[in-house]
């Protein structure tokens, strides 16, 4: 019987959170580890499914790094990087679409269904949902002073957000989930950075929260320990101190973007533990860093 109450006690500590959330949207960049393993694919499908039915708004973003290299490797074409941007030429946003919008796109849609949800993919070219323009990776010329641009082929930025096709799928009680592809002025295809897209998603949206699933913990101090919550100033501050550095640094910058543009607040979580999402929403403690 103490087990049963315990559950029940577990439900009651999340009814405040499911009050005070309810009917509010939850932009979540979807990727890393929690893309590959089965049993977390699906406890991620299943938790977006609970927070639609309870009241919630999710909104998914999925990245595919990894896939799009394993599919680059198939057909003998390397990747390569600068400045951690992949350079996409011709044929290799053929694969970047032929992945994001083709594959796993579908795969997230057809998984929510599996499990008795309702989900929509989109893409950037869906109802001019994200327009691009090209980025130019700027860098330090041969002597170490000047900087020049780099062309890296079909690498974008977000230009602007036009949510009205998520609006109209979130009034629905459908799920949004969407493939960080967009698109430039003259119809070309451009591949995005997927956390850029979430975060500019989130505040097109004003989202009242913003999660990046990663593959680490969440924000460490100096001694390596995990930052719960901290306000834009710390995070600013740490970023400054260079106690925040390597892959985390795109990620914090994401977040801060984010709440200067009109989200609530965001949160970084380690998307290897089953069920992240819902423990950082429902809970008192969380799992992640908090930054608002």
């Amino acid at each position: 019987m103490q087990k049963l109450i315990d559950k029940a006690e577990v439900l009651l500590e999340a009814l405040p959170y499911i009050q005070r959330f309810f009917n509010k949207t939850i932009v979540i960049k979807y990727g890393g580890h929690a893309m590959d393993d089965e049993d977390l694919k699906v406890g991620f499908v299943r938790d977006v499914i609970l927070m639609r039915y309870i009241g919630l708004s999710p909104v998914i973003v999925h990245g595919g790094g990894p896939q799009i290299d394993g599919m680059l490797e198939k057909i003998g074409k390397k990747s390569n990087f600068v400045e951690g941007m992949r350079v996409t030429d011709g044929e290799t946003m053929d694969i970047v679409e032929m992945v994001l919008v083709g594959k796993i796109n579908k795969e997230i849609v057809s998984l929510i269904h599996r499990y008795g949800g309702h989900a929509v993919g989109l893409s950037g070219m869906d109802g001019g949902l994200i327009r691009a323009r090209k980025l130019w990776i700027m860098r330090r010329g041969e002597d170490g002073q000047e900087k020049e641009p780099l062309d890296i082929g079909q690498v974008g930025e977000v230009e602007s957000i036009h949510p009205e096709v998520i609006e109209t799928i979130k009034n629905n009680k459908w799920i949004p989930v969407i493939a960080p592809v967009g698109v430039g002025p003259a119809g070309e295809m451009y591949n995005i950075n997927a956390d850029l897209v979430a975060g500019k998603v989130a505040a097109a949206l004003q989202a009242e929260k913003f999660i990046l699933l990663t593959d680490v913990e969440g924000v460490l101090d100096r001694e390596k320990r995990l930052i719960s919550t901290m306000n834009a100033e710390m995070a600013g501050r740490l970023l400054k101190e260079e106690i925040i550095k390597g892959g985390m640094i795109p990620k914090v910058n994401c977040c801060l973007q984010a709440l200067r543009e009109g989200v609530k607040k965001t949160h970084i979580i380690d998307g290897r533990v089953k069920h992240a999402i819902l423990l950082e929403i429902f809970t008192d403690e969380g799992i992640g860093t908090q930054i608002y």
